[in-house]
C-alpha cells in the first residue's frame, strides 16, 4: 500500500528520513515579539536562541493552518498518518484534525490517522521513525494504527531545561523562583505524563540533573531495557547529546 507520513515541524528527523520523499512536514510559526519566521527548512535556529536570549518577551508559537495540513495531504496515497506536538502543547493536532476533515469533504476515503504524540522533538521522531518501519513493511492501516497508539501510550518522555529564562519571560515562573534556581544552579528535570510537562526531579549542576534523567528513564523503562529504542534530541549541542547516550550505554 501507498504512504505518505506528515509531521508539525516539531518533529525532529534524521538525515534518512529527511530525505525520504513519503515523509511532508508542516511548519510552525515562530515569535518574539513583532518579528515571527516561519519553521522550515530555511529556519535558523542559532539566530532565533540569540532573539530569545535578547528579548526581555517569551517566545510564542502558532500553529499550522488545517488548510496547510489538507495540502499535505494531497496526495496519490492509499494511506497517511500524521503526528503532531502533544495537544496540551499546541494547536497543531486539532488543526490536523479539521484539515483531515477538509480534505475528507473533498475527496474520494483515504485511511487517514490522526495522532497526538503526547510529546515532542524526539518523541515525535520515535513515532516517526516506527511508522516509516511499518509502512514499508507493508502492514495494513488497521495494524499499523494499533500499533502506533500503543507504541504512543508506553513512550517516555524526558528533558533538562538549561535555562529557566523562557519559563519566566512567559509568566510560567515567577522571577524570585527563576532567580534562586540560577543562583543555586538548579536544573530541572521534566517529563511528560499523558502530554502534560511535568517536573520529575531536580539536581544542582546539568551533569547530576542528566544522570538523573537517565536514572529516571531506566527504571520506568520496566525489564528488557536492552530491547528498548532510546532517541536523544539536543539543541545544537551535540557533545551533551553524546554524552546521554553514552550515559545510557554505561548503565547496562
Amino acid at each position: 500500500m501507498t504512504y505518505r507520513l506528515i509531521g508539525d515541524s516539531c518533529t525532529d528527523l534524521d538525515e534518512n528520513l529527511k530525505k525520504d520523499e513519503n515523509i511532508k512536514i508542516v511548519p510552525l510559526t515562530l515569535e518574539i515579539g513583532d518579528y515571527q519566521v516561519i519553521d522550515d527548512e530555511k529556519f535558523d535556529q542559532k539566530d532565533f536562541i540569540k532573539r530569545m536570549a535578547e528579548s526581555k518577551i517569551g517566545p510564542k508559537s502558532a500553529c499550522p493552518s488545517p488548510d496547510a495540513f489538507k495540502e499535505a495531504l494531497e496526495c496519490d496515497t492509499d494511506m497517511a498518518f500524521i503526528v503532531t506536538l502533544s495537544e496540551h502543547l499546541s494547536g497543531s493536532y486539532q488543526s490536523a484534525e479539521i484539515g483531515k476533515k477538509l480534505y475528507e469533504e473533498e475527496h474520494e476515503k483515504k485511511d487517514i490517522l490522526v495522532l497526538s504524540s503526547r510529546s515532542a522533538s524526539a518523541g515525535q521522531y520515535r513515532l516517526m521513525l516506527e511508522l516509516d518501519k511499518l509502512c514499508k513493511e507493508g502492514l495494513s492501516f488497521e495494524e499499523i494504527s494499533k500499533r502506533m497508539i500503543k507504541l504512543r501510550d508506553e513512550m517516555k518522555t524526558y528533558f533538562v531545561l538549561e535555562s529557566l529564562d523562557t519559563l519566566r519571560k512567559n509568566g510560567r515562573l515567577s522571577a524570585v523562583s527563576a532567580f534562586i534556581a540560577s543562583a543555586l544552579n538548579i536544573k530541572p528535570i521534566m517529563g511528560a505524563v499523558d502530554g502534560v510537562i511535568v517536573k520529575k526531579d531536580q539536581q544542582r549542576g546539568m551533569q547530576k540533573a542528566l544522570a538523573k534523567m537517565v536514572e529516571l528513564a531506566i527504571s520506568e523503562a520496566g525489564e528488557n531495557t536492552s530491547e528498548k529504542i532510546v532517541c536523544i534530541t539536543h539543541i545544537n549541542n551535540e557533545e551533551r547529546g553524546e554524552s546521554v547516550a553514552k550515559l545510557f550505554r554505561d548503565s547496562n
